[in-house]
């Protein structure tokens, strides 16, 4: 059928004009104000239904969550809260929801519920708004790496390769895991499995993307990323996506200035683009925030929080001057951080929001981490103890990206992979691109739903990807 999107029914162009509209019921009020939403838009339309002329049992069926179709006119709206309506004169129910049954009801609900209904959450104006934010961030990041001259790269989700060296990984296997079969010694053989050798779901698309970007310049993934890692907390899960951008002949200065112009992009779309999306999660932070302590409180709105960083310069310091900092503040002295600080840990978000939020008051970006807490990859500085690392940081979530410069000595990268016991068979061709024509090379890795969090105000990540993947928790 032929129909008008609610998006182009709000304004009034198309006063006066009959119009087809198909939507899902919101609200349903003195038997002749129907609210309904097509997921065009934030907004619903008001539906204006004759009472006498609308058969008894259609009005029974007209409750939330039933989808409808109505023909009729748009006019000027009479009431407040809406420009303009629709004059019902046809009016179908094209599927009912039992409202003794259906769960998604005009009223609030708890996150934790509406996790454990993950597949009718969308229709609820809160994940309604997550989701188009969501989309927004998405096209941004792939329109800034085309107007910058990046080629976007595919690279394996099933690999025989560790990029993060922790070991956290999903196995990948056809062998019939009742009968799995066994070496002379009494180990798996993986001759007779599919790929005839052990392989896992990627954590990173990093690796490969650098062989790319030694050939093409400039190359990104965004793609699904996985870690087995058994962490039941706001801000990890399972399956998650990534982007991940290499350039060949950037250090670690050239890496920083990609980082901060990619976020102070995408953030500015999405600030241009999804106004009412971000006026609606603002004012639901707020006042979610009201029943907190103050000092549980964000000192900036959500709006605010996104212009800070796409208006105020990034400060840069290093890891080392960020412990002194630490050491020396206020909380460290009264013992109000939970984690310890000292140096040779890594930073807890509690301390990354510290240094953004409360000292600096402006983004950061800290560099030369201890080589011991970063991967293997990593540029070693010639200090012998850090490397050539960044983490850019960002109120209310901390750690939004991290980077290095790449190791381009082959000599320097056999010996990472000796230390971090990477046998050089795993990765003979990624050493290749240090063996052939090697070249300073850098890039980042950023957590897209971590930004999504970022841009929307929602507290846990499993409310900003649609369907999540956590420890004993694969449903939908």
């Amino acid at each position: 059928m032929k129909r008008n999107a609610i998006s182009t029914l709000l304004g009034t162009d198309l006063v006066g004009e009959t119009v087809t509209v198909c939507g899902w019921v919101r609200t349903f009020r003195n038997d002749q104000f129907l609210s309904i939403n097509d997921g065009s838009s934030l907004s619903n339309l008001q539906l204006v239904i004759d009472r006498e002329s609308t058969d008894d049992e259609v009005r029974k069926r007209l409750t939330t969550g039933a989808a409808v179709c109505a023909v009729g006119q748009l006019v000027e709206s009479q009431g407040k809260g809406q420009a303009t309506e629709l004059e019902v004169a046809e009016l179908s129910v094209l599927g009912d929801a039992d409202p003794e049954v259906y769960p998604i009801q005009m009223k609030r609900h708890t996150m934790e519920f509406l996790r454990e209904k993950a597949h009718l959450r969308f229709r609820t104006s809160t994940f309604n708004a997550v989701f188009r934010l969501r989309h927004g961030l998405q096209f941004a990041i792939h329109e800034y790496f085309e107007k910058n001259g990046f080629y976007m790269l595919h690279t394996p989700i099933v690999t025989g390769s560790d990029a993060e060296g922790a070991g956290e990984m999903f196995q990948v296997t056809t062998l019939d895991l009742g009968n799995v079969p066994k070496t002379e010694e009494g180990e798996v053989d993986h001759s007779e499995d599919f790929f005839a050798k052990p392989a896992n779901l990627t954590v990173s698309g990093q690796l490969e993307a650098e062989l790319g970007a030694m050939a093409l310049g400039k190359v990104y993934t965004f793609g699904p990323t996985f870690r087995a890692e058994n962490s039941n907390t706001s801000r990890h899960l399972a399956e998650f996506w990534m982007i991940e951008p290499e350039v060949a002949f950037n250090d670690l200065h050239d890496n920083m200035d990609l980082a901060e112009d990619c976020l102070r992009f995408v953030l500015t779309r999405v600030l241009e683009q999804y106004p009412a999306e971000l006026e609606f999660l603002a004012k639901r932070e707020a006042d979610a925030e009201k029943q907190l302590p103050a000092d549980q409180r964000n000192e900036m709105g959500l709006i605010e929080r996104l212009r800070f960083v796409t208006e105020t310069p990034f400060i840069r310091l290093t890891y080392t001057e960020a412990i002194d900092l630490l050491r020396n503040s206020k909380p460290f002295k009264k013992k109000k951080f939970k984690y310890p600080v000292e140096w040779g840990v890594d930073l807890q978000s509690e301390h990354e929001r510290w240094l953004v939020e409360k000292h600096f008051k402006q983004p950061v970006i800290l560099t030369d981490y201890p080589a011991q807490i970063k991967a293997f990859y990593m540029r070693s500085n010639d200090d012998g103890k850090t490397v050539a690392a960044m983490d850019v940081l960002v109120p209310g979530i901390g750690e939004l990206v991290g980077g290095s410069q790449r190791e381009e000595r082959l000599e320097m990268l056999q010996k990472k992979c000796a230390e971090f016991d990477i046998p050089e068979e795993h990765v003979w061709w990624y050493l290749d691109t240090r063996r052939f024509g090697t070249a300073p090379h850098a890039g980042f890795g950023m957590g897209f739903e971590r930004l999504v969090m970022f841009a929307t105000g929602m507290t846990n990540i499993r409310d900003v990807i649609p369907f999540p993947r956590t420890p004993q928790n694969a449903e939908f």
